[in-house]
Order: C-alpha cells, then structure tokens, then sequence
C-alpha cells in the first residue's frame, strides 16, 4: 500500500508540475516551473529537514548589522532557484541531501559522513564537499546561513547539547577559514530536539545525528 501511496503523490505531483504556470528566471533566461508550485509538488518526495532554527529576524538583523546586500523582493525566488540547481549539482555523489522549504535551502550533512564516531572534528573526506558549498555561497552573497548541530537521544542532555554546539561551530570553522565571511554565518546547538526520524532504531538514530545548513535569502525591505 505504501509503495501505491507514494506512487499516486508521485504521479499527481508530476501531473501539477506539468500544468503549472511558467515564469522567466531573470538570472538564467530559462522558463522554469513556478517556484510555490514546485515546491508543494516536490515536497511529496523529499526526505524530512527541521531546517530554520534561530528565526528569519536572527538572520535579517544580523545581515543588516553586517552590511549584507539586499536581494529585489520579485527577484528573490529566481535567485534562489539558480543557487539551489548549482548546490544539487556539487552534492551529487557525496550523501549531503538539498532541500527547499519556500525561498530557504536546507543542506542535510549526516553526522556519519560529516564527523568520526563522537567527534565534533570534520571529517577530511568531506572537505570537498564543504569546499563546493563555500563556492557557491561565495557566488551568491545575498544569503544567510544557519548551521545547525542535531544529535540523536541517547546519552545526557547536557552532552548531546555541547557536541550539536561543538559540531556546527566545526562546519562553520570550515567554511570561514576558506575565506566566507563569518558575519553570515549563526550556529545553533539543538542536541536532540528536532529528530527527522525514531530514535528507537539505530537507523533512525543514524539519520538524527546530523548537521544542517539552512540558506537564507536577504531580502530588501
């Protein structure tokens, strides 16, 4: 039944993709599918994010403070759109998975791939990955970003806090050291408070020991 189920959203989502409104993406020249619409119909197959944390007012005060430029509201999806396509083509291949919740872009690390067993330290095989992430937030300087700590429920509060704190902070190290500008970057430690899966199987626990990369528009006001 389950695969029946998946398979009619699947079909009906194609179906809305294939009827909706088209727009021009100014940045590409393309047509392109309208975003809202994309959106609803992709979500039907699109693994599960806690994504936005610290709240857009954290991330736009913070932008205003820093001096980071504005994005023209009507110009804010095609933007977004553009960074979204050329993200999904650098994490092909390397198990970070890319999400869209409206104008946000959450890029799912799995703790397995990002950090060794109860390490907050990158794992060197993943600096490629982040390098393709940093070059790409470089290109479109109109963002935020929140990086996200996410553990699964097994050991103390107290421990699981301080590794989701320790373990984003390393992401962001990363990513300033090759040059981003700290001053778009919040780091937030959420231990084991938003899992995306049950933590009663070791899979599931798995897929709660992560880190998230939530891409925030800055738009004029």
């Amino acid at each position: 039944m389950k695969i029946k189920s998946y398979f009619i959203a699947a079909t009906l989502a194609s179906a809305v993709l294939n009827t909706a409104c088209t727009t021009i993406n100014p940045y590409t020249g393309e047509q392109q599918t309208s975003k809202a619409v994309k959106g609803a119909a992709i979500g039907a197959g699109v693994g599960i994010v806690a994504g936005l944390l610290t709240g857009g007012n954290d991330l736009r005060n913070a932008a205003v403070g820093a001096g980071i430029g504005a994005i023209a509201g009507g110009g804010v999806g095609a933007y977004m759109d553009v960074q979204e396509a050329k993200l999904r083509q650098q994490m092909q291949g390397t198990g970070v998975t890319v999400s869209r919740n409206g104008d946000n872009i959450t890029l799912n690390m799995p703790g397995n791939i990002t950090f060794a067993s109860n390490s907050a330290d990158v794992n060197a095989k993943f600096y490629s990955a982040l390098d393709g992430v940093d070059m790409i937030l470089k290109e479109y300087d109109k963002t935020m970003i929140e990086i996200a700590g996410h553990t699964d429920s097994t050991g103390s509060a107290a421990l699981n806090k301080s590794l989701s704190e320790r373990r984003a902070q390393s992401v962001a190290s990363y990513l300033t050291s090759k040059g981003l500008a700290s001053s778009r970057i919040l780091t937030v430690g959420a231990a084991s408070s938003h899992p995306i899966a049950s933590n009663d199987t070791a899979e599931g626990r798995q897929q709660n020991r992560r880190v998230e990369l939530t891409i925030v528009p800055n738009v004029a006001k």
